[in-house]
């Protein structure tokens, strides 16, 4: 706190870490030697430009982690009102991830009738009657509820 009892601002604090440390981050070489390839830049990974293979397997790696990351679990269900699909993920902890698509987003009537009273659906939390049959998929046991991990 500032001698008048007051916290100081955000720029007081930018200011005084700038006197402490300095204006540049000098702790660290980020130009990975002077010479050869690559030289003068940073990256936040090597790049394994010399190695192919390795470099090869490390994409493939990649592209697994985030195939897994962003569709492992995802099951497709309907909405029993207006039939259109997304991509669902349950977690017992109520929390319940949906995959829309451009297609699913025309396709719902819900949001159908958001749009023609002139609202935004991308600014709608979701469409009950596909809660409803989310709800349902559950109970049929066609999707699974995962514990989170």
């Amino acid at each position: 706190m500032s001698s008048e009892g007051r916290r100081p601002s955000v720029e007081q604090v930018a200011q005084s870490m700038l006197f402490l440390y300095g204006a540049h981050d000098d702790d660290h070489d980020h130009a990975h030697g002077d010479s050869g390839p690559g030289a003068g830049t940073w990256a936040k990974a090597p790049s394994f430009a010399d190695d192919p293979q390795r470099a090869a397997a490390i994409a493939e790696a990649s592209r697994r982690d985030r195939e897994r990351y962003l569709n492992e679990g995802l099951t497709e269900v309907a909405c029993r009102f207006c039939h259109t699909t997304v991509e669902v993920k349950k977690y017992d902890t109520g929390y319940t991830a949906v995959q829309w698509n451009s297609r699913a987003t025309d396709q719902c009537a819900y949001f159908a009738e958001l749009r023609a009273e002139g609202g935004d659906p991308s600014r709608a939390p979701a469409c009950p009657r596909l809660h409803d049959s989310i709800n349902h998929a559950v109970a049929e046991g066609v999707l699974e509820t995962r514990s989170e991990e």
